[in-house]
C-alpha cells in the first residue's frame, strides 16, 4: 500500500516552488529567495530596487505562514526590518500575479493596504499544504 507524503514535506516542497513562482512573477532570481522551515514556515525575496523614500536601503519581499505577504525595508543589519505594507486579505497563498501587482502597486503608491496586517491567520499547515499543493512539481503557475 501506497503511503502518502507526510506533511510537512508536502509543505516544504510546496512553499519552495510556490516562492519560485513568485519570484518569477516579481523578477526576482530563484537564488534571490530563501524559505525556511521550523516552529513558523518563512520565506524571503530580495527585491533588485530601492524604495523612493528609502534609497540606501535593501527592500524585500516577505512571506509568513501566519501573516501571508509583505513589503519591508532593512535599516540596519542587526536591527528588525520596517514593514511597508502587507498583502491585504485573508488569502495566505494569492497566485504569483497577484503578489506581482502587490509588489507593483506599492512601489506606485497605490497600495491602499494596511502597513500592519489586523489579525493572524489561524490557517493550519494542512490546509496551506492543501492550497500549496498544485505549485508541486511546477516552476511557475500552478495548473489551471
Amino acid at each position: 500500500m501506497e503511503h502518502p507524503e507526510p506533511d510537512t514535506r508536502t509543505f516544504e516542497r510546496g512553499l519552495a516552488q510556490y516562492v519560485r513562482a513568485v519570484a518569477s512573477a516579481v523578477g526576482v532570481p530563484a537564488e534571490s529567495t530563501t524559505v525556511e522551515i521550523s516552529d513558523t514556515a518563512t520565506a524571503y525575496l530580495g527585491l533588485p530596487r530601492r524604495w523612493l523614500d528609502r534609497p540606501d536601503h535593501d527592500v524585500m519581499l516577505v512571506w509568513t505562514e501566519r501573516r501571508g505577504w509583505s513589503l519591508a525595508v532593512e535599516t540596519e543589519p542587526t536591527a528588525a526590518t520596517e514593514v511597508i505594507a502587507h498583502h491585504g486579505g485573508a488569502d495566505l497563498v494569492p497566485t504569483p500575479a497577484v503578489v506581482a501587482r502587490f509588489v507593483a502597486d506599492t512601489a506606485a503608491g497605490r497600495h491602499c493596504g494596511p502597513a500592519a496586517p489586523s489579525a493572524v491567520n489561524t490557517a493550519t499547515r494542512t490546509s496551506l499544504s492543501e492550497q500549496l499543493r498544485p505549485y508541486l512539481g511546477s516552476e511557475t503557475e500552478p495548473p489551471a
